[in-house]
């Protein structure tokens, strides 16, 4: 049984912009000046650091404080190590 020669395909030969999400794509890379995020978008990702900052920042007052090189008198603010 013999397969079904594939169509060649026009959407590669398209020149105008469609509603086709390839030709979208192709005029996307062609015209980057013209391609801006929506400003509920862009909210909605500066909302998403700030609460990714304020977390960050809790657990790192939350952890405990650890003395790197204790032997140094520089580091060590007690300065029981003398």
């Amino acid at each position: 049984m013999t397969r079904k020669k594939k169509t060649r395909s026009l959407a590669d030969k398209v020149t105008i912009r469609t509603g086709r999400r390839k030709d979208f794509k192709k005029w996307r890379h062609d015209n980057p000046d013209q391609v801006t995020s929506s400003r509920r978008f862009v909210a909605k990702k500066q909302q998403q650091r700030k609460l990714q900052a304020v977390r960050k920042l809790a657990r790192q007052q939350e952890g405990q404080n650890i003395v790197i090189h204790p032997d140094k008198e520089g580091d060590n603010p007690s300065g029981d190590h003398s």
